[in-house]
């Protein structure tokens, strides 16, 4: 496994996952699964945040506790499928800042094309997570995090449901200052650039949409 990728093999993340790739998961269970999927994600893609103390006062006494230091972070969904990921997430971090990037593929010269883009300020002080479901050929998500770079974000992570070993490679290519966290490293991508095994179009299994 390269040292930049972390797989979560965690039981509960497994499970679902199974559930979420099973064909005949209606699209209601599968958003739910997504959503508790996200939460479990999170823990492990913010291990590692600063922490400080603070002075509180519990109903037995004072004492310096542990909170969160620095910025609030910023989860940014690379849209339409990261905002399943982005709902699970700001149900553990409420008060995380959110950003969008939006980008589609030119038929003709298959290179992403951006259409949305809307982050916080100051991305330079924030741990930035960007999440999508999907790290398949790794052309969106190398240009998103392109994107985040040039708003100033040092700091980045990015989270996806499911990886192919071609947009790890290339996003270690583009980004390999960016580890990436995922619930599994499948096996390849098929002539159309879906993730195999994988669990079809994450965006229309979750919006219900073809």
């Amino acid at each position: 496994m390269q040292e930049h990728l972390t797989v979560v093999k965690h039981p509960l993340v497994q499970h679902k996952l199974t559930l979420m790739r099973e064909k005949d998961t209606s699209t209601a269970v599968f958003r739910q699964l997504l959503r508790e999927i996200s939460q479990l994600l999170a823990y492990e893609v913010t291990r590692e945040l600063p922490m400080t103390t603070r002075e509180i006062e519990t109903p037995m006494q004072e004492m310096d506790a542990p909170v969160l230091a620095g910025r609030k972070l910023a989860l940014i969904s690379i849209l339409r499928a990261g905002n399943g990921l982005l709902d699970g997430m700001l149900e553990l971090i409420p008060s995380a800042r959110v950003g969008f990037v939006g980008l589609y593929r030119d038929e003709a010269t298959l290179k992403p094309v951006q259409y949305y883009f809307k982050v916080p300020d100051q991305m330079d002080k924030r741990l930035v997570i960007a999440v999508d479901p999907m790290l398949a050929t790794g052309n969106s998500s190398a240009a998103a995090i392109d994107l985040l770079k040039q708003a100033g974000a040092t700091d980045i992570r990015f989270l996806c449901l499911l990886a192919a070993p071609e947009g790890v490679a290339r996003m270690k290519e583009a980004h390999p200052d960016v580890p990436i966290v995922t619930a599994s490293l499948d096996d390849s991508l098929d002539e159309k650039g879906y993730i195999l095994p994988g669990l079809g179009d994450a965006g229309d299994r979750m919006f219900g949409t073809k």
